[in-house]
């Protein structure tokens, strides 16, 4: 496909803008719904939209040749997705949205480190430093909270259940990873969006959705549902219209837009939104954060190519 960078971008920067204000939506809904039935709703409007879109484009995933490894690989997926999404909702229960996303920033670190011990991949230099920038900036932003952490309270339990849930979105990762050898990305989000959806069938409440009272509570729950399709569709197509490299850059963002909305968000309806518990080193440990996550995705490429 030819490559658009002014389209590539704009889709980038959608889909992180999305992203970034997801888990404020999320936040929201929980009051008035559980976890499980969100994520299910979730899962359910982005298998039919994309079962829509793949139905009408004529490339829908064929099964027929899926063997042992195969299912393997999409059982492992199903894991890794579902259990991000309930987990980091249900972590906001105790937690910020911009602490999850500052802690979500290890999803791809460990898919770094589990890419040089799985397939070999090469751990460059500027991925040590963004690894080590990483931890400092973490250290930085938690750094009036460690009395709270050692508690062992709510806000401990949080951090953890936010912590596992991205770290287990890694099992999704690796999964397509490998899937891609036997269908695309779409196809793959299809086949798992389906399976996550049917997984959760068993837990959910659907009686709680129409129970929803007030059209603000309405207009968070189906932006809930929207979000997915829509942010995964458009980095998908950034990809196509934009370098690889370029598209991780922009979406490294995704904490900074979440503190953004936060802030407006309390600035213009305080009585809804709770403000950001936050001091300046605080902000200054999420900017470190995305500044290492910037340099472990594009550093060794960007500095190659000019030096």
């Amino acid at each position: 496909m030819t490559q658009k960078p002014i389209l590539g971008f704009v889709l980038a920067l959608l889909a992180t803008m999305m992203w970034g204000s997801l888990p404020i939506a999320v936040k929201q809904v929980m009051k008035v719904m559980d976890a499980q039935t969100l994520v299910w709703a979730r899962f359910v409007v982005a298998s039919v939209g994309l079962l829509l879109v793949l139905g009408f484009a004529k490339k829908l995933p064929k099964l027929t040749a899926c063997n042992a490894k195969t299912l393997g690989l999409i059982a492992l997926g199903t894991l890794g997705l579902s259990g991000n999404f309930f987990l980091i909702a249900e972590s906001l229960h105790s937690i910020s949205p911009t602490t999850t996303q500052v802690l979500w920033q290890f999803s791809p670190f460990t898919m770094i480190f589990l890419g040089v011990l799985l397939f070999k991949e090469q751990f460059g230099f500027f991925q040590k430093i963004g690894s080590l920038l990483l931890l400092l900036g973490l250290v930085a932003f938690f750094n009036d909270k460690f009395d709270e952490l050692l508690q062992l309270g709510a806000y401990a339990i949080g951090i953890f259940v936010s912590l596992l849930g991205s770290l287990i979105w890694v099992c999704y990762g690796i999964a397509q990873k490998l899937l891609l050898k036997q269908f695309s990305s779409q196809q793959i989000l299809l086949i798992i969006y389906t399976c996550c959806a049917v997984s959760f069938s068993f837990v959910a409440t659907p009686t709680q959705i129409p129970q929803i009272e007030g059209a603000f509570f309405w207009g968070c729950f189906i932006y809930c549902c929207l979000n997915t399709l829509i942010a995964y569709g458009s980095y998908g197509e950034a990809l196509n219209l934009w370098d690889t490299s370029k598209v991780s850059l922009v979406t490294t963002l995704i904490p900074i837009f979440t503190m953004i909305f936060s802030l407006l968000g309390h600035f213009f309806f305080p009585e809804i939104f709770e403000p950001l518990e936050m001091n300046l080193i605080s902000y200054l440990g999420s900017i470190v954060v995305v500044i290492g996550a910037m340099l472990a995705a594009v550093g060794d490429k960007f500095f190659h190519r000019y030096s």
